[in-house]
């Protein structure tokens, strides 16, 4: 018997030798061969543009290519579901947005992935403010003002967003509680549709992430009337916070970052991971990625990891105490 269970603890411990070795193969060899990163929205929104300007540096230290694809659909959980069923051998990786990572489990009531059980954090990348805009033929001219047409006028303004669950969904849906507004949500396939929509006048709002309208609002084509941080924008140093328009204690932030599918080796997570801190160290990368409007996040998989558990749980509650649903 004693014979018997020592030959048991010494198998185990060689099997358990060779899983370790292989892993760490894995790693060692990793990549060999192209990297599918999957874009949940479609071409020229804030997360498309985010994934491109990581692609040529992340291929340059990888030294193989990687493969920007959008998977457009459903508020992001189609690319997301597909990037949670992929193979876990880090060859398909996914631009985590805050929707479909945090708002989608509460918003709908049936989803094809569980983002907590079915996908590994990376690294976050952003922290976006959202700022509310108006096409400039409207005639508010600030939050104030704006609000009291948005209360005298029922029905008469409408906000663009990208999608069902988006940040710029929910954020219209939050500041129509705060004010007791009741501003019509009108959902598009992706950011890039719905400002094109605001720019032409025919949605006269959005709260936009601030990536997507910037070159807009700086050429005078949107007119911005606040963020929705605790602080100002460096990008907008001129424009006020909704909290100190009126709205005190008003905060949304857009965040995303990288996933892999759930039992995606962690040499290979951690290996991701310390490409993008790098990536994020290069003065010259930290300049063009500030310029779109967000700071630098970084950081380790496991604080990724606390990130979209306690904000699921946050955005959740906003999705239950505004009525946000599917339309």
């Amino acid at each position: 018997m004693q014979k018997t269970a020592r030959f048991v603890s010494l198998a185990m411990l060689i099997a358990s030798g060779i899983g370790t070795h292989g892993v760490a193969l894995a790693a060692e060899g990793y990549p060999s061969k192209p990297i599918h990163f999957v874009v949940p929205y479609p071409p020229g929104g804030p997360t498309d543009l985010m994934a491109r300007l990581l692609q040529a540096s992340m291929q340059s230290r990888l030294g193989v290519p990687v493969v920007v694809e959008n998977r457009a659909g459903a508020g992001g959980n189609i690319g997301t579901s597909a990037v949670a069923k992929a193979a876990p051998d880090g060859y398909t990786i996914l631009l985590a947005a805050s929707g479909p990572m945090a708002v989608n489990p509460t918003l709908y009531k049936q989803l094809s992935y569980n983002p907590l059980t079915e996908l590994a954090p990376v690294i976050q990348i952003s922290a976006f403010p959202l700022v509310l805009e108006v096409n400039p033929g409207t005639s508010v001219k600030d939050v104030k003002s704006f609000i009291a047409a948005t209360r005298n006028k029922p029905g008469e303004y409408s906000f663009a967003s990208a999608g069902n669950g988006t940040p710029q969904h929910l954020a219209g849906e939050l500041f129509n509680t705060a004010v007791g507004a009741k501003m019509q949500h009108v959902a598009y396939k992706g950011a890039g549709p719905a400002l094109n929509d605001v720019l032409g006048g025919q949605v006269p709002v959005m709260f936009d992430i601030l990536a997507s309208s910037l070159t807009y609002i700086k050429a005078s084509k949107l007119r911005p009337l606040a963020v929705s941080t605790k602080t100002r924008s460096p990008a907008l140093p001129d424009v006020p916070t909704l909290a100190e328009s009126g709205l005190p204690g008003f905060e949304f932030v857009a965040w995303h970052g990288i996933a892999a599918p759930a039992g995606t080796p962690q040499a290979i997570v951690h290996k991701l991971n310390g490409v993008i801190n790098e990536i994020f160290k290069d003065p010259e990368f930290r300049t063009r990625w500030e310029a779109i409007g967000t700071p630098v996040v970084g950081g380790t998989p496991e604080a990724f990891g606390a990130l979209i558990r306690s904000e699921t749980t946050r955005l959740g509650k906003i999705v239950r105490d505004t009525g946000a649903t599917v339309d």
